[in-house]
C-alpha cells in the first residue's frame, strides 16, 4: 500500500473520457500524484507495452485492464477505443516512457477523438525533450522539438537544412548506433553550435555532454556506441555582428590563403554560421575575384 500521501484524491469524480497520462522516462519517483490518480480510476489503458506498463502499474499497486496501442496495430485498435469513449468510458493512453503523443502513435487516437467532440485531457509530466532541454544550459526561451531525424545520411541532411536559419534552440531524438554520425551531420549543415547530448535522463547514471556539434560527433566516434536513446539539444545560430561586407571580406581573405573548404570550414568555425550556406557565398566571392 502507498503512503496515505500518495493516495491523493480531488473533490471531483474522474470524468469519462481520454486521459493523456505522462509517465517517468526512467526514475519511477517521477510520476505524478494526478497521473496515479487517472491510472487507479480509468476502465482500460491504452499503451505501447504492456509489459513496460505492467510494471510501472505494479510499483504503484495499480491493476488494471491493458491494451496495446502501438504503431503496427494502431489502425486496427482506434477504432474500438473510440467507440469506447463513444459508450462514456474512461480511458487513458500511456507511452512508454514520457509524455504521450511526443515521437509515438497517440496523436491520430486525439485528432480523431476531437473531431467528434470526445471529451480529451491530460495529466502533464515528464518529458525527455524538456529535460535535456533545461539541463543543456543553452537558451530555453525559443526552441523547436524536432523528434527523430531520418535514419539514411542523405534525407537526415535535408531535413536539418529545414532547421539551419532558425533563430531557436533546436531537440532532438537519436538513437545510440547514429549518434555520432548525426551530429558530424549537424555540425556541417547547422554550423559547429554548441550542443548538449543527454543519456539516461533521471535515472542514477544521467549524463549531460555539453560541447561543440563537432567536439561531440569526435567524441562519440572515439568510443563504444552509448546504450539507450539520446535526447541532442542544438544552440540557435551565433548572432553575428559583421555587415554583410565585413563577412565578405573576412571570406576574401580566408580565399586568399586557403582552399575553399578550408576558408568554409575556418569561416563557419568563427561565425558558428552553417557550411553550406557559407560555400555557396565562398564560390560566389571566389567567382567575383577571378579576372574577367
Amino acid at each position: 500500500m502507498l503512503p496515505a500521501e500518495l493516495n491523493w484524491t480531488p473533490a471531483h469524480a474522474l470524468e469519462p473520457g481520454l486521459h493523456l497520462v505522462a509517465t517517468p522516462i526512467g526514475n519511477l519517483g517521477d510520476i505524478t500524484l494526478r497521473a496515479l490518480w487517472v491510472l487507479r480510476g480509468v476502465d482500460r489503458i491504452l499503451c505501447e507495452d504492456t509489459r513496460v506498463t505492467a510494471r510501472l502499474l505494479s510499483h504503484y499497486g495499480i491493476d488494471k485492464p491493458l491494451d496495446p496501442y502501438h504503431d503496427h496495430n494502431a489502425d486496427r485498435v482506434r477504432p474500438a477505443a473510440l467507440a469506447a469513449l463513444r459508450r462514456g468510458d474512461t480511458l487513458a493512453l500511456v507511452s512508454d516512457a514520457g509524455t504521450p503523443l511526443v515521437s509515438d502513435p497517440g496523436y491520430k487516437l486525439v485528432r480523431e477523438a476531437v473531431a467528434e467532440g470526445l471529451p480529451v485531457t491530460a495529466a502533464p509530466g515528464p518529458s525527455a525533450a524538456l529535460t535535456a532541454l533545461i539541463l543543456s544550459g543553452l537558451p530555453p526561451d525559443v526552441f523547436l522539438f524536432a523528434g527523430f531525424l531520418p535514419p539514411r545520411a542523405a534525407a537526415r541532411r535535408t531535413a536539418l537544412e529545414q532547421w539551419r536559419g532558425l533563430a531557436a534552440t533546436l531537440v532532438f531524438y537519436e538513437g545510440p548506433s547514429r549518434l555520432a554520425s548525426c551530429l558530424a551531420d549537424m555540425a556541417e549543415i547547422l554550423g559547429n553550435r554548441q550542443a548538449a547530448v543527454g543519456r539516461e535522463l533521471t535515472k542514477r547514471h544521467e549524463e549531460l555532454r555539453r560541447g561543440s556539434l563537432a567536439e561531440l560527433a569526435g567524441h562519440y566516434r572515439a568510443g563504444p556506441a552509448p546504450r539507450g536513446e539520446m535526447a541532442i539539444v542544438v544552440g540557435p545560430p551565433v548572432e553575428v555582428s559583421a555587415e554583410p561586407t565585413e563577412l565578405d571580406a573576412r571570406l576574401d581573405a580566408l580565399l586568399a590563403q586557403l582552399s575553399l573548404r578550408d576558408a568554409v570550414a575556418a569561416l563557419a568555425a568563427e561565425t558558428g554560421l552553417g557550411r553550406r550556406a557559407l560555400y555557396d557565398r565562398a564560390l560566389a566571392r571566389q567567382r567575383a575575384m577571378k579576372p574577367s
